[in-house]
């Protein structure tokens, strides 16, 4: 069974940072693209950041310049660094990966539980 644990998440006031942590754990073979997606109430979830294995990045255009996503694949492991959060930043952020359990097989798409951040004053 693979498990997607994501921290990080929390209060900060506009302008602040936060980091956003998601660990990938259980049997698994490889990891292809990992990332990041948030949701805000009333509104669809969108892509915030993707990473390949290789270390290729693809921004969301509203986060471009001050988020940035990195991952340790030793770890199995996936950040999302995020300076100068404004309220519009407010959100459910959900990270996913691509992963195979076994060689040979099809990367399946998993998703961690969901950590809120809000920006306020």
């Amino acid at each position: 069974q693979v498990q997607l644990v994501e921290s990080g998440g929390g209060l900060v006031q506009p302008g602040g940072s936060l980091r956003l942590s998601c660990a990938a754990s259980g049997s698994i073979f490889s990891i292809y693209a990992m990332g990041w997606y948030r949701q805000a109430p009333g509104k669809q979830r969108e892509l915030v950041a993707t990473i390949t294995s290789g270390g290729s990045t693809n921004y969301a255009d509203s986060v471009k310049g001050r988020f940035t996503i990195s991952r340790d694949n030793a770890e199995n492991t996936v950040y999302l660094q995020m300076n100068s959060l404004t309220p519009e930043d407010t959100a459910a952020y959900f990270c996913y990966a691509d992963i195979a359990l076994l060689e040979g097989w099809v990367p399946a798409n998993y998703w961690g539980q969901g950590t809120q951040v809000t920006v306020s004053s």
